[in-house]
C-alpha cells in the first residue's frame, strides 16, 4: 500500500497537523520521524499546539546493531514505559512518536508486559522480599544508593526504586507489610520532594531473566550455535541468572515470538517524516554491515562474536512494507504540491531565514523582520516568534522593542492566536508559513541555537560525600597522631556500651581506635600516596613537620591578604554594558545560560563597574561555558574603550579562540588579532603595531603575548584561560601584569569548597557546577584494547556524520597506531597531529579536520585543553594508563559537546597488566561518568589532577607533607586568623577535640544502614555538623532516607551536639557512669575562673572541684540522666564562660 504523501507540512507545522489528524481519526496515531532529535523537538512542539492531547514516545537504541554495549537504561526505561501504557486505555487522543531505526526493530510482545506492570498504593501491602524478587525478575539493580532508572535499594521499613519511565525515584516507608507513604525524591540530594498517592512499576529491562526466560535463552542459544558455544561469557552470565553488557542484542531468544510497535497500535494511522525512506534504507544496510563484520571470523585473541540472524531483531524491506499496510498511511512533505499531483495540501511552508549566513546577527535583521511582518499582517497572517527559554524570550522581547516593533508574550498557542505579534516558548528550529498564521524561531533570526533542556541544578555536594569518601587502605591523617591507613570500621566495647571506632594502623604495626564521633580529627590524605611513610604513635615526626607547615601556611596567608589589600586600593575604571548593543551580543549565544552561568557573568559586571581592579577566577568543569563569561567580560571592556588580552596556554587554543571571538564581534565596532606561532612574523609585527597604537581592541595569543616586545596603548582587561597549564616563569609575567587592571582567570581545575571558603575576600571566585549536558552525556568504557568494538565505535561515529579524536602518550606511538586503525577502518580518512609539527602545519592539519576531511584525528594528548568541536563525539585513548587522571578527564571534557551522545574508550594493550596506580585512576573516571558530577565529586579529591597551582607551585610539597584535607583546613584557619574573622574557630582550636564517655552505645547500626561506605560517609558528614539547626536537619534527613532514628543513632547525634558545647567551654573531657560524672578543661584551665567558684558554691557541695582541676559530681545516675546533665553541666559552663567574655 502507498503512502498518501501531506505536501506543505514544513517542521513545526507538521505538529499541527498530526493534532489535526488526531481529532478526525478514531485510533490513535503512529508518528516516525527521521531520528531522536527530531522526535524531541516534535513532542515539545505537539505539547506547546495541541496540549490534551497525549504523547507518547518510543526511542531507538543508542547503540549500533550487534554492539558489545547496553542501550542507556533512561532510554529502555522510557520505551518499556510507553509499551506498557500503551496496553492501557486511553481517556483521550494519543500520539505515539517514534524513530525510523525504533520501528524496524522488533520488541517483545504484548503478553510479556501485560502482566509486568505493578501498582503501589499508600495503605496497600507489600512484602520486601516478594518486591525485590520483582524488581530483580524485571531488570532492576540493587544498589547501595539509588541514583538511575533502574536501580533499587531495601533499607529495613524503606525501599528506594527509580521506576521505568519515571522523572525521579520513589521511596516507600512501610509499617510491617503496609506501605504508610510514598514521596518521590531528588536523587542527587536523596532528600524526599513530593507526596504520592500510588505509582506503577514497570519492568527496566526487554529481557527478563526470570527461570522460564533463562532456559528459553539457553535452549535457543545452543540450537544456534553449538554445544562448543556454551563457553561464551555472555551464554554462562546469563545461566547464572547475571545480567551482562550488550545482551540486549539477544532478546528474542528470551521471548517465545516477537512483535512490532504497529502490532501495540492496532487500527493506527501511521504517517512518516520527511526522508524517512532514507533513513530506512541506511538503516537496513547497516544492520546487514554489522552482521557480516561480526559473522567474520575473529582474529587471535578475540572472543568470537556470536550475532543473531537480523531477522530475528529487525524486520527487513518487505516486513516494513507488511507492517505500514494494515491502515492509513500517510509521509509528510515540506515542499509545496506540484500541480496535478495527487496528495493533501497542509498548507504550509518553510518561513524566510532572516539571519545572514554563518550566525552574525547584523542590526538589519530586526528591520526586515518589521517589514516582513507589515507584508504578513496585510495578507491577514498573524505573527509569532518562538524562543527557545523564557530568558531568551526576555532578550528578544527587549531587542524587539529597541527596534521598534512591539510583540506581547503568550504562555500558549491559544492565547498567541488571538495577538498581532506574539511572543512564545517553543525550542523549534525554524519557522513556517501557514493559514492565518507565521511563525518566526528565534534561530530564524539570530543563528543556530542548541537545545539543551533545563538542568535539574546539582546539589550533590553531601551525597559524593558519602560516596566518595574514606574506603579501607587509604591513607588518613590524624590531627595529634600524623599519617597512618583506616583499616576498617569495628564496634567495640566502650564503658559498657557498643561504640563504633575507625581502627587506624601505624608505623611499626601499632592500632589507635578512634571513636566515630571523633571523626572530624580525621582527614583523607589524597590519593597520590606513592612513597608516603606512616607516622610513630607517640613520635614528634608529626608534630614538628606539623608547626613547620603551620608556619609556612601563615606566611603564605600574610602574603595573600597582603596581594589582596593593595589591589583594593588601586583604582580601575568603572565599566558598564552599552545598553542595547548588549542585549544584541548575548542574543548570539546559541545555548540557554544555566543558572550558574548567569551569576558568574553577574559576578563579573558587578566587578567591571565596581571601580577597583577585578580579580575573579571562573572555576567550572569542561564544557560548562567558561569561554562565554569571558566573552561577556571582552564586550563590557572593548566597548568601554579599553583594551582585551586573551592568554592561553597552546597554540590550538589560541587558534580556537580566535576564532570564537571572531565571530562574535562580526558587525561591531571592535577589531579582534591573533598572536601565537601560528601567525606569520609579518602579521605578528602587524599585531604589535595594532596593540601599541590602539587599533588593536581585543588580542588573543599564547605566553607571546607576555613578551617585552608586547605594548599596549590601554589594556584595561586580562582574560586568562587554563591558568594551572602555564609555566611558573610565565605566571610571575601574569602576576606582574596584574596590579591595576582587571584579571579574570578561567580554569577548568575543581576547586574544593573549603578552599574556596578559605580564599573568601582573597581572590573572588564563581562556581559554574551546573552542567549544560545530559548527565550520562559521555559514555565511558574502559577495556583492553578490542579490534572489534573499536571498529564499531569508530563505523558509529561515521555513521552518524561524526568525527573521532585518537589519542595516543607519545609521538613514536602515532606510527604504530596508524597502521592499526588501517586496518580496523580501511574506509576512514586519518590525519596526524602532534606539537612537533610546523605552526603552518598544524594549523593546516586542525583547519582540514575541522571542515570535515578528515574522520579521525590521531594526536598526542595536545588536544586537552579546551578545544571545542561539537561534530567529535568519540574518543579513544590507547595506553589510557599512561595519562594521568587530569589528563584523561580534560581529554574526556572534549567529546559529547554537540548534540550527540559522546562515547570515551580508555584502551591498554590486552596482554598488558595494568599498574595499581592506573588501575585506580581508570577506576576514578568510570565513577566519574556513573555520578555524572565530575566537578562536585573532583572537588572531593583536588589531587584528581595534582595539586593545583591556585596559590602557586610550592603548595604540591606542603600538601604531600600533612595530605590534602588538613592542608586545606591549615590555610582556612591562617587566612581567618590573620583577618581576625569572628565567629569562626580559632587555629588552636582544630588542634584538640573533646571527649566524651557517657556509658551509651553510639552509632548507626548496620542494620539501619547496611551499605558500609555510606555509613562511614554518614559518620564523617555528622562530625562536621556546626550548629543544633543543621544536627536537625541531618536527623530530618536519616529518618526520610532509612526511617525512624534507632537510640544508637538519636545518642551519636546528641553526642556530637554536646561536644560542640563541651569545645565552647573548653571542657576536654566528660565521662559518666552510674555513680557520678567527671569534666576536665583543656589546658587545666577555664576561662572565667572567678565565676566558677562563685557558681559552685551556690551548687551546695553537688558540684565539686577536685585537687587536679576536674569538676566532679557524684551522685547515682542512670542513661538517660547523664545526658541530661552533662548538657546541662556544660550549658552553665558556657554562660559563665561567656559572663567572662562580656566583661
Amino acid at each position: 500500500m502507498s503512502a498518501v504523501t501531506v505536501f506543505g507540512a514544513p517542521e513545526g507545522w507538521d505538529a499541527v497537523l498530526l493534532a489535526r489528524r488526531a481529532a478526525e481519526h478514531d485510533g490513535p496515531l503512529l508518528h516516525a520521524t527521521r531520528d531522536d532529535a527530531r522526535m524531541a523537538r516534535l513532542a515539545e512542539a505537539l505539547s506547546f499546539f495541541a496540549p490534551d492531547i497525549e504523547v507518547l514516545r518510543v526511542p531507538a537504541w543508542d547503540c549500533l546493531p550487534y554492539d558489545r554495549v547496553s542501550p542507556n537504561p533512561e532510554l529502555v526505561s522510557e520505551r518499556i514505559a510507553t509499551l506498557t501504557r500503551l496496553l492501557e486505555k486511553s481517556a483521550g487522543k494519543r500520539i505515539v512518536l517514534t524513530t525510523v531505526n525504533a520501528l524496524v526493530q522488533r520488541v517483545p510482545p504484548r503478553h510479556v508486559f501485560q502482566g509486568s506492570s505493578r501498582a503501589l498504593a499508600v495503605g496497600g501491602t507489600v512484602q520486601p522480599e516478594d518486591l525485590a524478587r520483582f524488581l530483580e525478575a524485571n531488570g532492576y539493580g540493587r544498589a547501595g544508593t539509588v541514583m538511575e532508572p533502574g536501580e533499587y535499594a531495601v533499607r529495613g521499613g524503606i525501599i528506594d526504586i527509580f521506576p521505568a519511565g519515571a522523572a525521579d525515584p520513589v521511596r516507600l516507608d512501610l509499617f510491617g507489610d503496609t506501605i504508610e507513604t510514598i514521596r518521590s525524591f531528588d536523587p542527587a540530594t536523596q532528600r524526599s520532594a513530593a507526596t504520592l498517592d500510588r505509582f506503577v512499576l514497570r519492568p527496566v529491562s526487554e529481557v527478563f531473566l526470570d527461570k522460564a526466560s533463562i532456559a528459553r535463552f539457553r535452549t535457543g542459544w545452543r540450537e544456534l550455535f553449538g554445544a562448543k558455544s556454551a563457553e561464551d561469557p555472555l551464554y554462562l552470565s546469563i545461566s547464572e541468572g547475571r545480567r551482562h553488557p550488550g545482551m540486549e542484542h539477544w532478546v528474542p531468544l528470551f521471548h517465545d515470538t516477537m512483535e512490532t510497535l504497529a502490532d501495540y497500535l492496532p487500527g493506527a494511522s501511521v504517517s512518516l517524516d520527511h526522508q524517512a525512506e532514507e533513513v530506512l534504507t541506511a538503516r537496513l544496510e547497516m544492520v546487514a554491515d554489522h552482521y557480516a563484520a561480526r559473522k567474520a571470523v575473529p582474529r587471535d585473541g578475540e572472543t568470537p562474536y556470536r550475532p543473531l540472524p537480523p531477522e530475528k531483531l529487525y524486520l527487513d524491506r518487505a516486513g516494513w512494507d507488511a507492517m505500514l499496510s494494515r491502515g492509513p498511511l500517510f509521509a509528510f512533505s515540506p515542499f509545496g504540491r506540484p500541480d496535478d499531483t495527487p496528495g493533501i495540501d497542509g498548507g504550509g511552508r518553510p518561513g524566510p531565514v532572516f539571519v545572514q549566513s554563518g550566525g552574525g546577527a547584523g542590526t538589519n535583521v530586526f528591520d526586515q523582520l518589521r517589514a516582513q511582518a507589515e507584508r504578513w499582517k496585510g495578507e491577514g497572517r498573524r505573527l509569532v516568534v518562538a524562543a527557545w527559554t523564557r530568558g531568551s524570550r526576555e532578550r528578544l522581547a527587549n531587542l524587539l522593542r529597541e527596534h521598534g516593533f512591539q510583540a506581547d508574550t503568550a504562555e500558549d498557542w491559544a492565547n498567541a492566536q488571538k495577538l498581532p505579534a506574539a511572543l512564545v516558548t517553543l525550542g523549534i528550529e525554524r519557522g513556517f508559513v501557514a493559514d492565518r498564521v507565521a511563525l518566526v524561531s528565534e534561530q530564524d533570526l539570530l543563528g543556530d541555537r542548541i537545545s539543551r533542556p533545563p538542568r535539574r541544578r546539582k546539589r550533590a555536594d553531601q551525597f559524593i560525600a558519602e560516596a566518595t569518601e574514606i574506603a579501607e587502605g587509604d591513607l588518613v591523617v590524624h590531627q595529634d597522631h600524623g599519617i597512618g591507613r583506616y583499616d576498617g570500621l569495628m564496634t567495640l566495647t566502650v564503658t559498657g556500651a557498643p561504640h563504633d571506632c575507625l581502627r587506624l594502623l601505624y608505623d611499626g604495626d601499632d592500632k589507635l581506635f578512634l571513636p566515630v564521633e571523633n571523626i572530624e580529627m580525621l582527614s583523607r590524605f589524597g590519593s597520590e600516596t606513592a612513597g608516603v611513610s606512616l607516622d610513630k604513635l607517640g613520635g614528634t615526626g608529626w608534630q614538628a613537620r606539623k608547626a613547620r607547615m603551620k608556619s609556612r601556611i601563615r606566611d603564605m596567608a600574610s602574603e595573600l591578604i597582603r596581594v589582596a589589600a593593595a589591589r583594593k586600593l588601586h583604582e580601575a575604571e568603572v565599566m558598564a554594558p552599552p545598553e542595547g548593543a548588549w542585549d544584541e551580543f548575548c542574543a548570539r549565544f546559541p545555548f540557554a545560560e544555566t543558572e550558574d552561568q548567569a551569576r558568574a557573568i553577574a559576578d563579573v559586571l558587578e566587578d567591571l563597574a565596581s571601580g577597583r581592579p577585578m580579580d575573579r577566577l571562573i572555576c567550572g568543569d569542561v564544557g560548562f561555558g567558561k569561554t562565554e563569561v569571558a566573552l561577556r567580560a571582552a564586550f563590557v571592556a572593548a566597548m568601554s574603550g579599553g583594551q582585551v588580552a586573551v592568554v592561553v596556554p597552546t597554540t590550538l587554543l589560541a587558534r580556537q579562540h580566535f576564532r570564537v571571538f571572531s565571530a562574535r564581534f562580526a558587525g561591531l565596532p571592535v577589531k579582534v588579532a591573533q598572536l601565537s606561532r601560528m601567525v606569520s612574523a609579518k602579521e605578528a609585527a602587524e599585531v604589535r603595531k595594532g596593540l601599541a597604537d590602539g587599533s588593536i581592541n581585543v588580542v588573543v595569543g599564547t605566553h607571546a603575548l607576555l613578551s617585552k616586545a608586547v605594548t599596549f596603548a590601554g589594556l584595561s582587561l586580562l582574560v586568562v584561560d587554563e591558568e594551572q597549564h602555564f609555566g611558573v616563569s610565565h605566571k610571575e609575567k601574569l602576576k606582574a601584569m596584574r596590579a591595576d587592571m582587571h584579571v579574570l582567570t578561567l580554569t577548568a581545575t575543581p576547586i574544593p569548597r573549603t578552599l574556596q571558603l578559605a580564599l573568601t575576600g582573597v581572590r573572588e571566585m564563581s562556581i559554574i557546577a551546573t552542567p549544560p549536558v545530559d548527565r550520562l552525556a559521555v559514555r565511558t568504557f574502559i577495556m583492553p584494547f578490542d579490534a572489534v568494538v573499536i571498529r564499531e565505535a569508530l563505523q558509529r561515529e561515521r555513521f552518524r556524520g561524526g568525527q573521532v579524536f585518537c589519542v595516543v602518550p607519545r609521538i613514536e606511538d602515532l606510527g604504530r597506531m596508524a597502521e592499526r586503525l588501517a586496518e580496523i577502518v580501511p574506509e576512514a580518512r586519518t590525519v596526524q597531529a602532534h606539537g612537533r609539527l610546523a605552526p603552518t602545519e598544524l594549523e593546516r592539519v586542525m583547519t582540514e579536520f575541522g571542515d570535515g576531511k578528515f574522520d579521525i584525528l590521531l594526536s598526542t594528548n595536545i588536544v586537552e585543553s579546551g578545544l571545542d568541536m561539537p561534530a567529535v563525539n568519540t574518543l579513544v585513548i590507547h595506553r589510557a594508563d599512561m595519562f594521568g587522571l587530569g589528563q584523561l578527564y580534560q581529554l574526556r571534557g572534549r567529546v559529547g559537546r554537540g548534540k550527540q551522545r559522546g562515547y570515551a574508550y580508555l584502551t591498554w594493550p590486552p596482554n598488558h597488566r595494568l599498574s595499581v596506580a592506573a588501575e585506580k585512576r581508570l577506576t576514578v573516571m568510570q565513577t566519574l561518568d556513573a555520578l555524572g558530577a565530575g566537578f562536585t565529586l573532583a572537588s572531593h579529591d583536588l589531587d584528581i589532577r595534582g595539586a593545583g597551582n591556585l596559590l602557586g607551585d610550592e603548595q604540591s610539597g606542603h600538601i604531600r607533607e600533612v595530605g590534602i584535607e588538613l592542608y586545606q583546613q591549615m590555610l582556612e584557619d591562617a587566612v581567618a586568623e590573620m583577618r581576625a574573622e569572628k565567629g569562626r574557630r580559632r587555629a588552636d582550636d582544630r588542634d584538640w577535640t573533646p571527649n566524651i564517655g557517657l556509658g551509651l552505645p553510639v552509632l548507626i547500626p548496620e542494620t539501619y544502614v547496611r551499605d558500609l561506605p555510606v555509613r562511614l560517609g554518614l559518620y564523617r558528614r555528622i562530625g562536621a555538623l556546626t550548629s543544633d539547626a543543621e544536627t536537625e536537619a541531618m536527623a530530618a534527613e536519616l529518618v526520610d532516607r532509612f526511617g525512624p532514628l534507632p537510640d544508637e543513632v538519636e545518642n551519636l547525634l546528641q553526642v556530637v551536639s554536646l561536644k560542640r558545647a563541651c569545645r565552647e567551654a573548653g571542657v576536654e573531657k566528660l565521662e559518666a557512669g552510674p555513680k557520678g560524672m567527671v569534666l576536665g578543661f583543656h589546658g587545666n584551665a577555664f576561662r572565667n575562673p572567678a565565676g566558677l567558684v562563685s557558681w559552685l558554691s551556690s551548687k551546695g557541695g553537688l558540684v565539686k572541684l577536685r585537687p587536679d582541676h576536674k569538676l566532679a559530681i557524684v551522685r547515682e545516675m542512670n542513661v538517660a540522666e547523664r545526658m541530661r546533665m552533662a548538657r546541662d553541666m556544660v550549658e552553665n559552663l558556657n554562660r559563665i564562660a561567656g559572663q567572662a567574655k562580656a566583661a
